[in-house]
């Protein structure tokens, strides 16, 4: 049992660490087919696997200046309410049900992935006088990739929360942070009710309307993570007692040190395979989890 458990904390930290968005969708399945979790000990387990991997990746992603820090924890404080009822939901929910969400979620955040890949965050601006080709490459190549023209992080958190702030002064509530206080709620919600980090989500957002570089939105993504997991948590304060912590701690641990190892190794990897590698295996998850739960509900 504890050999599963560093193999699969290995696989989903290294993931969530290089993807950014995405990585966490295994845990829960992870906790409850190979660990003998039950579903809502999964779901509660899973956040606190995920806040922990989301909070050690986006220390490394920080240091190499990829992350925004500022916008991040104004994200993940819009999504709190929104993780709240998400966990207290998920609770009334019977096992077999959540889980065939899941699987569905699995798919959802599967077409997701695809789509990601050709979308306008993955091309790469023309370089010019102020955009020198290395910043360029770095901007395009994925969303854990940094080149050494990158700013650094205090720079980011700047920039990033002048953003916002320009969006905001944009008559009232423009239609920009509409969306983006929607998205928040949304994964906020994911995160509560499933149990996962919700980056599928933040990640398009954060590129599509914060107009983020895939590598600061990977970074940034973590931070929104790691809050809304927290504020999950809180929520389900009765089911964190009832965990096998042993267990738990192993799992965590070495999946804090796959999105460690990853978050370091980011600019080796190419992210379009990986990408592409990740997204089978979920499909084949999902196709597992469905198979095993959807009888269930009969």
């Amino acid at each position: 049992m504890i050999v599963l458990a560093v193999a699969a904390g290995l696989v989903i930290g290294g993931s969530l660490g290089a993807l950014g968005g995405g990585g966490s969708i295994l845990t829960v399945p992870a906790l409850v087919y190979l660990l003998r979790e039950s579903p809502h000990q999964a779901t509660t387990a899973s956040l606190i696997v995920v806040g922990a991997a989301a909070l050690a990746g986006a220390v490394i992603h920080h240091r190499a200046g990829r992350v925004r820090l500022l916008p991040g924890l104004a994200f993940g404080a819009a999504g709190i309410a929104g993780s709240y009822a998400g966990s207290l939901a998920s609770a009334a929910v019977p096992a077999p049900l959540l889980l065939a969400g899941f699987g569905v979620l699995m798919l959802v955040v599967a077409a997701l992935m695809l789509l990601r890949r050709d979308r306008p965050g993955g091309r790469r601006p023309a370089a010019g006088p102020g955009r020198p080709a290395t910043a360029v490459a770095a901007a395009g190549a994925g969303p854990a990739l940094a080149g050494p023209a990158r700013p650094s992080a205090g720079a980011s958190a700047a920039a990033g929360a002048a953003g916002l702030a320009r969006l905001a002064a944009r008559r009232g509530l423009s239609r920009e942070v509409l969306v983006v206080l929607a998205a928040a709620t949304g994964v906020g919600l994911i995160t509560g009710f499933f149990g996962v980090g919700g980056g599928f989500v933040v990640v398009p957002a954060l590129v599509l309307v914060l107009r983020f570089d895939l590598p600061a939105a990977a970074g940034t993504s973590l931070v929104v993570i790691a809050v809304n997991s927290a504020a999950a948590l809180v929520a389900r304060a009765g089911h964190v007692a009832q965990q096998s912590w042993p267990l738990l701690a192993v799992f965590a641990a070495a999946t804090a040190a796959g999105a460690l190892t990853a978050g370091g190794l980011a600019g080796r990897i190419s992210p379009r395979r990986l990408n592409a590698a990740f997204v089978v295996l979920i499909i084949l998850v999902a196709a597992y989890t469905l198979a095993r739960s959807v009888p269930a509900l009969a």
